[in-house]
């Protein structure tokens, strides 16, 4: 029995972009139908944790707003950018890719404690455009007739959203995420004294990753291509999984049916000097009793031969 192309496009989808797109759809649709209202779903510190409604903790960065291009257009963003992120430079990295919906999700709770924003997942989302913008530096894009590079997107959104009269200040509290995290996990590093402070803890690396045994080096963000200087990865040999590629055969020169060049010790090399007439020299191995004969032959004087005894 074929199975639906929709369906499996949707298990295609990355396992962490899968679960959280899937959720804030289901939640909207929630609200749609009136099960639930956004009152329920709001971030609200005294309702949370005097009245232990928990899941306020998470509601909040699932709800976009009714259905509509607002709602569709952060869905559609935040479907793009953590794909490319889980896809990209958290490739078998699953547990740091949750550990930063953790990190930034608290961080934003607290901001959002203090400044009074209810939901959060419009900040969220340009937290994942952010750090993808910064690890992609020279990608092109264009948005509204406007060209610009990757890092440059956070900030045509925040125009965007003040254009359209949205409370741009979200935005704002998205990029500053972002900054501080793409800072620690890929800038502090690599910098005297630095460490990695925002790797997942190992007990999430047992529970999301699939490859155990696998060091921080080997699973660490590199730099893409045309980050590295002159297109190579000048690091490399510093790692130790390190594999130098084997050196290439020497070229075997031919000349008519003969070989008159060998591979440097490989067999018939003391019996062969890789020349050929007009360009190479060729030494013939004298047979018992017989004068060795070395035949040469110059571009300038072709039709000279040499006899060695």
């Amino acid at each position: 029995m074929a199975q639906n192309p929709l369906l499996i496009e949707y298990m295609a989808v990355p396992p962490v972009t899968r679960a959280y797109t899937t959720a804030c759809l289901i939640t909207t649709l929630l609200v749609q139908v009136d099960f639930v209202t956004p009152l329920q779903l709001y971030f609200n510190p005294y309702l949370t944790f005097r009245e232990l409604q928990l899941w306020r903790l998470v509601t909040n960065f699932l709800f976009f707003g009714q259905l509509g291009f607002h709602f569709f257009f952060n869905l559609v963003f935040v479907y793009r950018y953590s794909r490319m992120l889980e896809e990209g430079s958290f490739r078998g990295r699953t547990a740091d890719f949750v550990y930063m919906f953790v990190l930034g999700g608290i961080a934003m709770l607290v901001s959002g404690y203090w400044f009074s924003i209810l939901f959060l997942g419009q900040a969220f989302t340009i937290m994942l455009v952010y750090v993808w913008g910064q690890r992609n530096r020279y990608v092109r894009m264009s948005f509204l007739f406007i060209t610009f590079r990757a890092p440059q997107l956070p900030w045509v959104l925040l125009g965007f959203s003040f254009l359209l009269g949205s409370p741009f200040w979200v935005d704002l509290l998205g990029i500053a995420v972002g900054h501080v995290y793409y800072f620690l996990a890929d800038v502090f590093p690599k910098m005297d004294g630095g460490c990695d402070v925002v790797g997942a803890p190992r007990l999430m690396k047992v529970l999301f990753d699939k490859e155990s045994g696998s060091s921080e080096d080997q699973n660490a963000y590199r730099p893409p291509v045309e980050e590295q200087p002159g297109g190579y990865d000048w690091g490399a040999v510093l790692r130790p999984d390190f594999n130098p590629p084997p050196p290439a055969a020497a070229p075997v020169a031919r000349g008519g049916d003969e070989d008159v060049g060998v591979a440097l010790g490989g067999e018939g090399a003391g019996d062969a000097v890789h020349r050929r007439p007009g360009l190479l020299r060729r030494r013939r191995p004298a047979a018992d009793g017989d004068d060795a004969v070395d035949a040469s032959s110059d571009d300038n004087d072709s039709d000279k031969d040499t006899t060695q005894t």
